[in-house]
């Protein structure tokens, strides 16, 4: 690879870094290109763009752009490495964990995540990853709540009105 085509590596990932607020480090060291190319199409279906590249050169990017805010992801740049990145903060996770149930497998491994400034490193935190709440299903959430006293408050007031109306019939 020429000091230019490297260059050039370099200048697309820190363009991904700088558009995803979510980013995940995988292994698919061992995993076959048959694999790889299922891998592909599971993230290209959800939205999710997958980059494979050398980590030297991941790590560049991640450098040149803000070392500091990355400086935690950088141990988890060895062996083979596939970036998936995502609007969606978990929808990596459940790709990686459908992918393993398909294939009985424990690859891809996940190696770290980075969600809206947060890490999360090693392959433990994959499950948890899965369960985030997107920021749709938590507004979701909080629609929920506040209409549910609401409901309830206009469910007794319309059983109070018909008591009252029942009363006013019976007298």
């Amino acid at each position: 690879m020429t000091k230019e085509q490297k260059n050039e590596v370099i200048e697309v990932l820190k363009e991904k870094f700088s558009q995803y607020n979510n980013f995940y480090v995988t292994d698919t060291e061992s995993l076959t290109v048959a694999q790889i190319g299922k891998l592909r199409r599971a993230c290209f279906d959800k939205q999710v763009e997958m980059k494979v590249a050398k980590n030297t050169l991941i790590k560049k990017a991640l450098e040149s752009l803000d070392g500091e805010k990355y400086s935690g992801m950088y141990e988890s740049l060895h062996n083979v490495t596939a970036l998936l990145f995502s609007e969606n903060p978990k929808e990596p996770a459940v790709i990686i964990s459908s992918f393993r149930k398909s294939s009985n497998g424990e690859k891809p491994v996940l190696k770290a995540a980075f969600i809206n400034g947060d890490i999360y490193s090693g392959d433990g935190q994959l499950k948890a990853l899965t369960q985030i709440k997107t920021k749709n299903e938590l507004i979701g959430e909080v629609i929920g709540l506040l209409q549910s006293p609401a409901k309830r408050v206009l469910a007794a007031l319309l059983h109070h009105h018909e008591k009252q109306a029942e009363t006013a019939v019976a007298e």
